[in-house]
C-alpha cells in the first residue's frame, strides 16, 4: 500500500504541475455552447455551468491547493518542531509555559478557529497559508516535545550537558537524527490536513475567491448542479480524496518503520 500510495501521489503531482504545459485549454474561458457538457473527447472531464473546462480547472485548482497545503505544513511543522524541542530539552518553566500554550490552542477546535480568523480577514493564498500555519502547529509540537523529553533523559545526553557541550550541538547532532522519523511522519500528515482545511474553507466561501480557484472552491461550484452534472464536483473531490489518502498511507508507513526501529 505504501508503494502504491507513493507512486500514485508522485504521478498526481506531476500531472497537476506538468499537464497544463500540454493541455493548454484555459480554465477561465467561458463557452455558452458547452454549458454542463458531460465528459467527452473535447472536454475529458466535462464542463461547468459557465462552460469552463473542468479538467483545466481541476489542474489549476490542484496547483493552488497543493502549494497552500505544502507551504502551510512546512511553516506549521517548523514552528511545532522549534517549540517542541525547546519544551522537551530545557524542561522546567519553559516546558510548563509551552504546555499551557499548546493546551490553550487545543481548547478551541481547529476548524472553528480557522473560521473565526478568516471571517475577519480578506482571504488570499498568502493569508490562508499564514492562518492554517498558525492553527496547525500544535500536534507537531506535542509529538516533538514528548520525544525530546524522552531523548533528554538518556544517560549520554545528561553526560553531554554536564560536559558543557553546547545546546545547539547536542540538538543538531543527537536530537535531530532521532526526531527525523517523527517529524517526517507528522509533516506528511500535516500536508493532508492543510489541504483539507483549505478545501473546507474554500467550500464554505471563506477561502480562495474567484476568479482564482482551488479544489474546495470547485467543489462548492458544483454542488448547485450535482443532480444534473455530477462531474463538476466529483473530480475535484476525487483529487482531494486521493491526495489525502496517499499522504495518510505514507505517514502510517513511516510511523510503522519508526516503531519497528524503536522495538529493535
Amino acid at each position: 500500500m505504501f508503494k502504491v500510495a507513493l507512486y500514485l501521489i508522485i504521478s498526481l503531482v506531476l500531472i497537476i504541475f506538468l499537464m497544463p504545459l500540454f493541455y493548454t485549454v484555459s480554465p477561465y474561458d467561458l463557452n455558452p455552447n458547452a454549458i454542463l457538457s458531460s465528459p467527452s473527447l473535447a472536454h475529458p472531464l466535462g464542463t461547468d455551468r459557465l462552460g469552463r473546462d473542468v479538467l483545466a480547472r481541476v489542474l489549476q485548482g490542484g496547483q493552488t491547493s497543493l502549494i497552500i497545503g505544502f507551504l502551510s505544513a512546512v511553516i506549521s511543522s517548523i514552528i511545532g518542531l522549534f517549540i517542541g524541542i525547546n519544551a522537551g530539552f530545557f524542561k522546567g518553566k519553559i516546558d510548563k509555559t509551552i504546555t499551557i500554550l499548546i493546551d490553550l490552542f487545543l481548547t478551541f477546535p481547529t476548524f472553528f478557529l480557522l473560521l473565526a480568523l478568516v471571517s475577519y480577514i480578506q482571504a488570499s493564498s498568502v493569508i490562508l497559508v499564514i492562518v492554517i500555519s498558525i492553527t496547525g502547529w500544535m500536534s507537531m509540537a506535542r509529538l516533538i516535545r514528548s520525544e525530546s523529553f524522552a531523548i533528554s533523559n538518556k544517560p549520554y545526553i545528561k553526560v553531554l550537558k554536564l560536559a558543557n557541550v553546547s545546546n545547539f550541538k547536542i540538538i543538531f547532532k543527537y536530537f535531530a537524527p532521532l526526531l527525523a522519523p517523527i517529524f517526517l511522519m507528522s509533516f506528511t500528515f500535516s500536508v493532508g490536513g492543510a489541504i483539507l482545511a483549505e478545501s473546507g474553507l474554500s467550500f464554505l466561501g471563506l477561502g480562495i475567491n474567484p476568479p482564482n480557484m482551488s479544489w474546495g472552491s470547485l467543489l462548492s461550484d458544483g454542488r448547485a448542479v450535482i443532480d444534473i452534472a455530477w462531474w463538476v464536483s466529483f473530480f475535484p473531490g476525487l483529487m482531494i480524496f486521493l491526495i489525502t489518502f496517499c499522504l495518510i498511507q505514507i505517514s502510517d508507513f513511516i510511523q510503522q518503520k519508526a516503531n519497528a526501529k524503536d522495538i529493535q
